[in-house]
């Protein structure tokens, strides 16, 4: 048998014991000279290929003669195994020494070294010389060109290499679209999707290339194209790959078919932790966080080990229904797994803290973090402005300032909300008009809505309406609602009328809108008007949503709806109610009968209001909590304003904090104080 093929034979199997023995045979027969270049070139190659490195570099630099299959061997191998800066320093020497110019396989290799270390500078280098020599015709250098561009972050430049010749294949294309897809370059990619489609035949997409358009689809929310897309990957049987099952999960669950979803999730034979984790972020990116849950309690027993994405996204959930004591055991186990210094792990936590009424806690975590990134410097800033502690954030941002991290547009949202609860008009202007600029950060309606919210705290509500009228959110349903709620507040009925009636021109079916019209209306004692309010809310179909208020107490959710007679121990609730309700009205509490929008007897109102949900939720934790220990309520509307009072009065009398989420903000009460200084 030829001695060349045998050796071929050898490196293709990666059997290096028959390598060495024909490497033995050929010294000893005298075939493997320093000047049998051939011989030397298979020898190095399967070395290579069996990862002998020292062996073959060994054999390299004993050749007195070496040709470029010598020098790519030799790369091959280094390239193969990681050592990336090997390649490109054996390709400088090549051309320095052997004065040996790169071909297209030695140009590929030394561009994905390139591409693996990050270099930009000497990936350009290598454009140029390929533009000189022409090897960038080569369909495998152009592929190798456009990759390392993709990965040093250099989408622009690889797109222009794509543009230079009339055809690319599929991998020129994954490429791209993955280089598009990790900069968010979302609408961009979509149009080289559609210049794929036509270049390129169904037949020749692989695993990377359904993976790609999945993302393209789920970002863009393009579920007919996704539809498609998975239509086919299911006849060319390409669902059976893993990566491509992982990214359909993730594409139905970002276009909000969660169903679909979990009928591929089901379907998948083989999971592992990173479709796990995409089933499990679907459920909580559509605020499904109590079915993600319970289906990390399969994956559990499934005894499939979750990653730090995975205990991210459970922390999300958890701070989505405030559930405490979950979060609290998925604490527990990160730090018994070694992932508490993980920076997405890290935020996640603050997260959860700050969004379950534990600011404090998520302070601590923030100031224990060993690397912070932007989003960690965002948790804590609105974190405390939800929380109405505007100073701290304050504070928090000229930290991140002094740390040289950049802000971003989240940032300005959260400083903007805490000049709004401290009055700041000013800085609240210099920020939007300034700072924001100096950042390059072009400020959008979030910061507008924000500054309305700044004026008509401060009770500039004429400033505020003209404000809407010459900024780009004047048709935005929120900033006229923000508006309107401060014309409920501080009781400006006029105005208010004004605004209700460009609210209603701009989104007639707006269900906020018709409440704060409904309570503004009732404040004023225009009983006529309420039930005009009413009537076009039944004309129109539009439904209040219930009010809920829900409490964890022992890892056990309590759900409470006003004048609930449900529960177990409704009747203990209730004449705990009675008793407490008497007891602050010897410190001043008068029930607020006006909030009450039933035109019946004021008897009548001051009962109906005594058993509304919060007040069920606060009677029924001073029941079952020990003294002293905080009270966390979550409440899904906004916070009346006789259980706002009451809620003051009751954490004087009991001595207790009370922390109340309602669907705009928390209300820390102490002492017979609010966090919000009543105004929310």
């Amino acid at each position: 048998m030829d001695i060349r093929k045998l050796l071929k034979a050898s490196s293709d199997a990666k059997n290096l014991k028959l390598g060495k023995v024909i490497h033995a045979r050929l010294i000893v027969s005298n075939q493997i000279s320093r000047n049998r270049v051939i011989e030397r070139n298979s020898m190095i190659n399967l070395y290579s290929k069996c990862s002998d490195l020292a062996s073959a570099r060994n054999l390299f630099d004993k050749m007195r003669k070496k040709n470029v299959v010598t020098w790519g061997s030799m790369m091959a191998g280094y390239l193969q195994h990681g050592y990336a800066t090997e390649v490109l320093e054996l390709c400088r020497n090549m051309v320095k020494v052997d004065k040996l110019c790169p071909n297209r396989y030695i140009l590929s290799m030394v561009l994905s070294s390139c591409s693996n270390c990050g270099l930009l500078d000497e990936g350009k280098q290598c454009h140029g010389y390929g533009l000189k020599s022409g090897l960038i015709f080569h369909q495998y250098v152009k592929n190798a060109l456009v990759h390392m561009y993709s990965t040093c972050s250099d989408v622009e430049e690889g797109m222009q290499v794509l543009h230079s010749s009339p055809r690319s294949d599929i991998c020129t294309y994954n490429s791209v679209l993955n280089g598009l897809l990790g900069h968010g370059e979302f609408t961009e990619a979509w149009y080289v999707l559609q210049r794929m489609v036509n270049e390129c035949e169904f037949d020749e997409w692989d695993g990377i290339t359904s993976v790609n358009v999945f993302g393209i689809c789920g970002h863009l929310k393009d579920l007919v194209l996704g539809e498609q897309v998975h239509t086919r990957v299911l006849k060319a049987g390409l669902d059976c790959d893993l990566f491509v099952g992982s990214a359909a999960v993730d594409m139905y669950g970002k276009c909000g078919e969660i169903y679909s979803m979990r009928r591929v999730f089901n379907g998948l034979g083989t999971k592992n932790e990173v479709t796990w984790t995409a089933a499990l972020t679907a459920y909580s990116q559509n605020e499904c966080f109590e079915e993600a849950l319970k289906l990390f309690l399969e994956m559990d027993l499934e005894n499939v080990v979750p990653n730090e994405h995975t205990f991210a996204v459970l922390l999300y959930s958890c701070a989505g229904v405030s559930a405490v004591g979950y979060g609290n055991s998925l604490h527990a186990r990160v730090e018994k797994m070694g992932m508490k210094d993980d920076t997405v792990v890290s935020n996640a936590l603050i997260f959860m803290a700050s969004k379950c009424g534990l600011i404090e806690d998520a302070n601590i975590l923030f100031k224990n973090m060993l690397h912070r990134d932007v989003f960690s410097w965002n948790i804590m800033i609105t974190g405390y402005s939800y929380h109405g502690l505007g100073n701290e954030a304050l504070d928090v941002f000229h930290q991140m300032l002094i740390a040289k991290q950049q802000p971003s547009y989240v940032t300005f949202v959260g400083v903007l909300s805490a000049c709004g609860l401290l009055g700041l008009v000013n800085e609240g202007f210099y920020y939007l008009n300034h700072m924001m600029r100096e950042f390059g950060i072009e400020p959008g309606l979030e910061h507008y809505t924000c500054i309305v919210g700044l004026l008509v705290r401060a009770q500039r509500l004429d400033e505020a309406e003209n404000f809407i009228k010459s900024s780009p959110i004047r048709r935005d349903v929120i900033a006229w609602r923000t508006l309107l709620n401060a014309c409920h507040v501080h009781q400006n009925y006029g105005l208010g009328k004004r605004v209700a009636d460009i609210l209603f021109h701009i989104n007639p079916d707006d269900v906020g809108t018709c409440i704060l019209m409904s309570n503004m209306h009732a404040k004023a004692k225009r009983w006529d008007k309420v039930v005009d309010v009413r009537k076009l809310m039944k004309e129109r179909n539009i439904k209040k949503e219930p009010g809920l208020s829900w409490i964890e107490i022992r890892n056990d959710t309590h759900v409470f709806v006003s004048d609930d007679k449900k529960h177990v121990e409704s009747v203990q609730i209730h004449e705990n109610v009675k008793k407490l309700l008497g007891e602050i009205k010897n410190l001043g509490y008068a029930p607020h009968i006006v909030t009450e929008l039933h035109d019946v007897e004021e008897e009548q109102k001051e009962d109906w209001l005594s058993y509304h949900s919060e007040k069920l939720a606060i009677a029924y934790a001073l029941m079952k909590t020990p003294p002293g220990a905080p009270i966390r309520i979550m409440k899904n509307l906004r916070m009346c304003d006789d259980c706002h009072s009451a809620a003051k009065y009751i954490s004087k009398l009991t001595n207790r904090t009370i922390v109340v989420r309602d669907v705009n903000r928390f209300h820390s009460f102490r002492d017979g104080f609010c966090s919000c200084k009543d105004y929310w």
